[in-house]
C-alpha cells in the first residue's frame, strides 16, 4: 500500500486494462485487510481516499479476472466495516417512552 494516486492509476491502466479517468471508483486493499485506498476521477481531477479500520478487516469479495463490481450500497457497507454480504441491522431504541 505504498502506491499513491499516480501509481494506483497506472495499475488500473496497465493491469486491469481500464481507463482510470473514466469516472469509475477503484478500491485497493492492503494485505492485512485493515487498510483500503479508493481512487476516483470526477472529470476535474483525481481523488485518493484512504481508510484504516481500528479493529477488524474489510470484507473483500472473491476476485476473478482481476476486478469485481460492487453496488454503491455494497461499497458503503464495506467502507463502514460491515460485512456487505450479509448486513445485520442492529438498531435498538434508546428508551421505552
Amino acid at each position: 500500500m505504498r502506491k499513491g494516486m499516480q501509481g494506483l492509476a497506472l495499475m488500473v491502466q496497465e493491469q486491469l486494462k481500464r481507463d482510470p479517468h473514466a469516472g469509475d471508483v477503484y478500491v485497493f486493499r492492503g494485505r492485512a485487510g485493515g487498510l483500503v485506498k479508493v481512487l476516483w476521477h470526477d472529470g476535474i481531477g483525481m481523488s485518493l481516499y484512504a481508510k484504516r479500520l481500528e479493529r477488524g478487516r474489510f470484507v473483500w469479495p472473491a476476485v476473478e479476472g482481476g476486478a469485481v463490481a460492487l453496488t454503491a450500497a455494497q461499497l458503503g457497507y464495506m467502507l463502514e466495516g460491515i460485512d456487505w454480504r450479509n448486513p445485520q441491522r442492529t438498531w435498538r431504541p434508546k428508551s421505552a417512552g
